[in-house]
Parts: structure tokens; sequence; C-alpha cells
């Protein structure tokens, strides 16, 4: 992909024994650090990631303000999210997103493979191999996939958090919202 985009750091899943079962903190901490308006068209060639202007996160600014104003008013689009949802490894990760994706739950869930997560767990400093599952979505589909990923996912507590898509691209907002359930 595109070399600007480098993830270098995570947060997420503890072990029990031998078998890992309680995710933490998640790849929450890895994308943020990202400079996400640096990327270009040419990063996104395939699969559902299209090329669309975002505000880097975590940064208050007007122009931040008036891409949410014009997706609350534009009848095509609906509020929609991104939520990360960390797994212990890819068979996992595609199981959940296609029965995500199934169940109309969300558009688009991206696989990143080969992120490495660092926690605390039971007073110790843990490191675990994982992949990070990117869920593009209905805001007002949240509940639903929380519940969804929770019956689904092999860890007792799963990752799931959400950020809200403050704007982009018109047509794959509409997209997200045709190719998911009301």
């Amino acid at each position: 992909m595109a070399s600007s985009l480098r993830i270098t750091r995570g947060v997420s899943s503890a072990l029990i024994g031998s078998r890992r079962r309680f995710p933490f903190v998640g790849a929450f901490c890895v994308l943020s650090t990202l400079s996400i308006s640096s990327l270009s068209s040419s990063s996104f060639r395939s699969g559902c990631a299209q090329s669309f202007s975002v505000v880097p996160l975590f940064r208050s600014s007007s122009k931040a303000s008036s891409l949410s104003i014009k997706m609350e008013e534009s009848s095509k689009n609906v509020p929609s999210i991104v939520v990360y949802v960390t797994v212990p490894n890819r068979e996992a990760g595609k199981k959940l997103a296609n029965s995500i994706v199934q169940e109309k739950l969300a558009a688009c869930v991206n696989i990143v493979p080969g992120i490495e997560s660092v926690y605390e767990w039971e007073g110790k400093v843990r490191s675990d191999s994982e992949e990070l599952l990117i869920i593009k979505t209905r805001q007002s589909l949240l509940e639903s996939l929380t519940e969804h990923v929770n019956a689904n996912h092999e860890y007792d507590v799963p990752e799931v958090i959400a950020l809200p898509i403050t704007g982009g691209s018109d047509k794959y907002l509409e997209w997200l919202k045709n190719s998911t359930r009301n």
C-alpha cells in the first residue's frame, strides 16, 4: 500500500495460560498517530477502500465542522463510523469480517495484517501479534455490530472502538448507506 502508511504500535488482547482471551485497548492508538490527510488517491487502488478526504484524527478545525455539517445535510448519506476490532489471526478475521458483511452490519471490512499489540494484563506487560479489522458502517448499527462481535469473537472481551466519519466521498458514503441494513 502507500509508503506513508506505517503502523508501528498497537495495544490489545491478553493471555490466560497459553490461550489469548481478553483484548484490552487496541489499534485505536495505532491509527490515531497516522497522518491520514497525507494519503493520496493513488494509495487506494483496490478493495472497498476508495479515495476520500479525511480530517486528521483528534484535531478540531473549522474544516472538520464544515465536513460534518455537509454530511448531515446530504440526503444521500447517513451518520457513519469506522470501528476497530482486533482478532488473533487471519482465519478469525476473515470469518468475523464475512459474517459482519453478510449480516449487512457493515459495508466493508478491511483486514490489516501484522500488527503487534503491547498491553498490560494481570500486572505484566505482554505482547501479541494480531490483525486489525477496520469496519465501515452506519452509526445506528454500532449496538448491533457490537453484539455480533461479542457473540462471534473468540475473546471474552473483544475490542470494539468506534470513530465518527465526518466526511468523505459522497459516492462512497452513499454506497456505505446502501450496503448496510436500515
